[in-house]
């Protein structure tokens, strides 16, 4: 998920939009829920203002009542100000993080899992404002990086332990019924698992997951065949409702392969660029229900 800098203007700038369209509509919703739905409402003073302000004013009639001021949040704030400062853009594109962003318009405040630290992280955890995002990196260094930068961002380093030149292998072992039968990943015979990750992130009922990482680039990176597996097992094990995945890189030949093959044809939404989007519902309940439909 980490990238190389890039500098297009058009990017940096329609992405500073969106965030400000977020903050507009935060701003919005925020001052219409202390907006007086009828004329027989309660004065301004007698709904915002706590009691002991109010023990106060009567105490000192000539002091104002002023209602609360409500100011935007420092971490969107923050967001605004790196987005329209920086000369780094994320990885993605316009139009492949608008496929997020919709879904999570939709669900936000929720429960958002993203393998891999970048550029784009501050802006995931802002448009998911309210609810929970956790990043899954394999880079230490990159981790103290973005955290001396971003200390409100909850990162967790992860190792792996397959490479991209094991895919085919892999690919063949994920065929047996030990990796198409849903249960718990950490306790699943597939070898394509990772069963050491954060134990939040088995606990957790995730509604969107992404997966940007690992490196997977060259024959010797770890590849994201675990992740896209283990996102979709997670996926199929929740209790109820379904999980929105996301794998990016597309074009590349492991994500390609591995996201038809384990999230599955039927369950894709839509492909935008080097982004595919899958929706996959629970099998938990139904456990003799097809790995793909």
């Amino acid at each position: 998920m980490r990238s190389k800098t890039q500098n297009p203007l058009n990017l940096k700038h329609l992405l500073t939009g969106l965030l400000l369209a977020f903050l507009l509509l935060f701003v919005f919703v925020l001052k219409s829920s202390f907006s007086s739905p009828s004329q027989n409402a309660p004065p301004i003073s007698q709904t915002l203002v706590p009691k002991a302000s109010k023990l106060e004013n009567d105490a000192n009639p000539t002091k104002p009542c002023l209602p609360i001021c409500n100011k935007i949040p420092p971490s969107l704030a923050q967001a605004v100000i790196h987005y329209t400062t920086s000369t780094i853009t994320p990885q993605q594109t316009l139009a492949e993080i608008s496929v997020t962003s919709k879904v999570l318009e939709k669900k936000s405040p929720c429960n958002f899992l993203v393998f891999g630290l970048g550029h784009d992280s501050l802006m995931w955890t802002t448009l998911n404002y309210g609810g929970r995002t956790i990043f899954l990196e394999e880079d230490k260094a990159w981790i103290e990086q973005i955290k001396d930068k971003f200390p409100m961002l909850e990162s967790y380093h992860v190792s792996y332990d397959s490479k991209v030149n094991q895919a085919n292998g892999l690919m063949e072992m994920g065929k047996g019924s030990e990796c198409t039968t849903v249960g718990d990943v950490r306790h699943s015979a597939c070898q394509l698992a990772h069963k050491g990750l954060p134990s939040e992130v088995y606990d957790i009922k995730w509604d969107l997951i992404m997966v940007d990482a690992p490196t997977g680039y060259h024959e010797e990176a770890p590849g994201r065949m675990s992740a896209i597996y283990t996102a979709g097992m997670i996926a199929r094990y929740r209790e109820e409702g379904e999980t929105d995945v996301f794998v990016h890189d597309v074009n590349r030949v492991v994500e390609d392969e591995f996201s038809m093959a384990f999230l599955c044809d039927g369950y894709m939404r839509k492909q935008e660029g080097r982004l595919r989007h899958f929706t996959i519902p629970s099998h938990r309940d139904s456990l003799d229900k097809p790995f793909c439909p």
